[in-house]
């Protein structure tokens, strides 16, 4: 990564605007459920105050789409930060305007701003909005992996306004196990692609054809593919309008180096609920009236045995509807196998989203070499496109004026 990083940058007596990823989940009663973000971003948070900074924090929560939602602010994340660190965090009710500016020159040490997309202009990237966060500021850094896809006010307009951007520990550090994954990974290098609509995942499928030694599919997606063979697939998920897509990839896979592995037998339910009827049929023989919700146990012992030998695997999607536990097995033993072959020294990289989740709800996330912040994010990096947010911070080797 060819950019600025924390380390990078003197800090000492500056007032630093960093870009946050504080989007986590909340109750009914505005409490948080999964901290697992706030705590991703502290060791940029304490470099900044260990090194004498002062800290004004960024960042979205939830989708207000540019209206102000009491349910939806960033006040909750206040105290809990404030909790985590021992030290008092102060809150601004908005993140721009007169009294924003002034909480900007008068806080002690960490300033945390309001819900950025309260505004319309943080989506739109307005320039003056993006003018007005960096207000006060002298340093930029972008922590905030989950949103560096977007071309937002507070990844990329703010940029213009500081002459060094760098990116903070935890964007490094996804960066760096997705790169090198893609550009020189310990092989055999296998993928696992999941999740329910081929739609999402066809310029993921693309770019790893060829990069890849075996790529995986599972989850929903697989029944287009199987439509696409001629076989009957009941009321399983079906992308009619990707059938041509579908085949388009079975063609490629057969021109690649890449090993293309779809499941041989699945689970077929009786309905799309905890408790239904599950039989474990093959791909060519499925009920007309049934529905897929996971990968079978055939595919599933076939699968491991493929990740058993692998030294780096990339995992997005999971290869069932996990949420129920009668239709998780597929998904938790790749879970499980990613988990062994890290302990044995794999590389093992979850590409946040629902597989996130999905190791998270299983206990794994320890245990696994990398669990990146951004599922969005993740899979366009593994789609080859680049980074709004990554690319407006400062080349590493730009001189500074």
């Amino acid at each position: 990564m060819n950019k600025l990083t924390i380390d990078d940058i003197a800090l000492g007596g500056k007032t630093v605007l960093m870009r946050v990823d504080f989007n986590v989940p909340l109750d009914a009663d505005c409490k948080i459920t999964d901290d697992l973000r706030i705590r991703a971003a502290l060791p940029s948070i304490r470099k900044v105050l260990d090194e004498g900074g002062r800290l004004v924090l960024c960042s979205h929560l939830g989708r207000p789409k540019g209206e102000r939602k009491p349910e939806l602010s960033l006040k909750p994340v206040a105290d809990h930060l404030a909790s985590l660190l021992d030290i008092s965090v102060e809150f601004a009710d908005d993140c721009v305007g007169p009294q924003v500016d002034t909480l900007k020159e008068s806080f002690s040490k960490i300033l945390l701003l309001e819900n950025l997309r309260f505004h319309k202009a943080e989506r739109g990237n307005d320039a003056e909005f993006a003018a007005a966060l960096a207000a006060g500021c002298d340093v930029y850094i972008n922590e905030a992996f989950g949103t560096a896809h977007r071309a937002h006010a507070s990844t990329e307009g703010v940029t213009r306004y500081f002459d060094q951007c760098a990116a903070g520990y935890l964007m490094e550090k996804e960066l760096q196990f997705l790169g090198r994954a893609l550009e020189n990974p310990q092989r055999p290098f296998v993928a696992i692609l999941g999740g329910a609509k081929i739609s999402g995942k066809i310029d993921v499928i693309q770019n790893l054809l060829g990069k890849t030694d075996t790529l995986i599919i599972g989850g929903g997606m697989i029944f287009t593919f199987y439509k696409a063979h001629g076989y009957e697939i009941g009321k399983s998920l079906l992308e009619a309008e990707r059938l041509d897509m579908a085949k388009e990839i079975l063609r490629l896979s057969q021109e690649s180096t890449t090993e293309l592995e779809l499941p041989t037998d699945v689970a077929a339910a009786d309905r799309f609920e905890a408790g239904a009827d599950v039989q474990q049929v093959p791909v060519h023989d499925f009920p007309s009236d049934r529905i897929g919700v996971d990968i079978g146990p055939a595919t599933i012992e076939r699968f491991r045995n493929i990740l058993e030998n692998a030294k780096t695997v990339v995992w997005n999607g999971p290869m069932g509807v996990f949420e129920i536990a009668d239709f998780a097995a597929g998904t938790r033993a790749v879970a499980e196998t990613l988990a062994d072959i890290s302990e044995k020294g794999a590389t093992t990289i979850v590409g946040g989203g629902d597989s996130a989740a999905a190791v998270k709800q299983f206990g794994l996330e320890d245990k696994l070499s990398h669990v990146s912040t951004g599922g969005g994010a993740s899979l366009e990096f593994l789609e080859g496109k680049t980074l709004p947010g990554l690319a407006a911070l400062t080349d590493a080797d730009k001189e500074l004026t």
